[in-house]
């Protein structure tokens, strides 16, 4: 009887669902800015407009209180079956209380392999095991190396710091191990795309407090996010209303890590959350100088940071911090860093965090090898494994990196 009373109300709602639905289709299909240099552009607005509408459910149920966004992101995007390789032996495992995947070629090998640390993408609200196991996968198959990947905690669980801390506890537990796993100590990588990149980055420069651990070989850094002081670089400008990671979603997700109110949003937009000092001690890595001329040909107007916000200003500090913003970090520690293999892509609201951390290591002495993705755009890397989503530049960039490592 409760059912039969209930079912106009679950119509409606299903009604308005899908006209809401409809809509939001709609609208962002038309006018989302695909940017002409990309390959498939069709795709991509289908895959925008997924996305969008991923976003506007998970949004409803969080107001409903049913789940959060992020649950309902990782929800839908783990869904897919994983697939197989009869050359790769995926192993499930746990280090200490941190889920992690393990990667191995099937075959035996008479020495010990190179070994890769992976850390997934997903601004700390998506990305899992599951979304990059096709990634590793292939990681460990082109490589012919053993691949460890981390299920970091995330939003809304937790936040800063425990992504990082959970990270830097799996990558020590794995060089502790590396015996057991047949991986060659002196050839350990470091791999991360997104705010994965971030995550590599910022363990690479804790473990050089461990001179007992075996060192990081390489550090490969596919768009990494590396900074959350200057939200007006050329990327920023360029690519602010980009398809996948616009900068409005940027800003849900690092208000979401640091646990910001998403109400400074004007103010931390302007760059007024910093004071003046803070500026001009950090300009000389921050500054657009510091990016070549040829990027900021597609519009670039240089602006001067707002009245600082005290209040906004308090509540950013966590931004300041090396574990969250590692473009940050001293000249001491960068110099002592291991060689790089940075990716930045075109469209890309971050690709000039790529652009700043490649001159940074390469001030510092670091080798750093880059390559620069013309068609590329934020996330592509994760659209190596889905069969309609797919597109040229994923299978470049992964191309690129297996080249990197097999090179060391």
């Amino acid at each position: 009887m409760l059912l039969i009373l209930l079912f106009p109300f679950f119509l409606l709602a299903g009604v308005l669902l899908a006209m809401v639905s409809v809509w939001v289709f709609c609208t962002e299909f038309l006018t989302v800015d695909i940017p002409a240099g990309i390959n498939g552009k069709t795709r991509l607005r289908l895959l925008h407009c997924i996305f969008k509408l991923q976003m506007m459910w998970g949004t409803v149920l969080e107001k409903l209180r049913i789940c959060s966004m992020p649950q309902f992101f990782r929800f839908m995007h783990d869904l897919p079956p994983l697939k197989n390789d009869p050359e790769v032996v995926v192993t499930d495992l746990h280090f200490g209380t941190i889920p992690v995947k393990l990667y191995q070629p099937k075959a035996t090998s008479c020495s010990s392999r190179p070994g890769i640390v992976f850390y997934h993408g997903g601004g700390g609200i998506m990305g899992s095991l599951r979304t990059h196991h096709g990634i590793c996968r292939q990681l460990c198959k082109e490589s012919d190396s053993v691949v460890l990947s981390v299920g970091y905690r995330m939003v809304p669980q937790c936040r800063f710091p425990v992504l990082v801390r959970d990270s830097i506890c799996a990558t020590i537990h794995f060089l502790r191990s590396l015996k057991l796993y047949g991986v060659d100590p002196a050839r350990v990588v470091v791999y991360g795309d997104s705010m994965g990149g971030q995550l590599a980055s910022t363990v690479c420069q804790n473990l050089l407090c461990y001179p007992d651990l075996p060192k990081i070989r390489a550090q490969v850094l596919v768009y990494p996010t590396l900074q959350g002081l200057d939200f007006q670089s050329p990327s920023y400008q360029q690519n602010k209303n980009g398809p996948l990671v616009s900068l409005d979603f940027f800003f849900y997700c690092w208000c979401s890590c640091l646990s910001i109110n998403p109400a400074w949003k004007s103010v931390v937009l302007q760059n007024a959350h910093m004071p003046p000092e803070v500026w001009a001690k950090y300009q000389k890595w921050l500054g657009a100088e510091n990016i070549p001329e040829k990027f900021k040909t597609r519009g670039y107007q240089s602006q001067t940071p707002g009245p600082l916000n005290e209040d906004a200003f308090q509540e950013c500090l966590l931004a300041l911090d090396v574990t969250t913003s590692p473009l940050l970090a001293e000249d001491d520690v960068v110099s002592r860093l291991p060689e790089a293999c940075i990716v930045s892509c075109e469209h890309d609201l971050f690709r000039d965090h790529a652009l700043l951390y490649k001159k940074r290591l390469e001030d510092q002495g670091v080798r750093v090898t880059w390559h620069h993705v013309e068609d590329g755009f934020h996330g592509v890397l994760s659209c190596l494994d889905m069969t309609f989503f797919s597109f040229p530049c994923s299978r470049k960039i992964l191309d690129a990196t297996v080249r990197f490592i097999n090179d060391l």
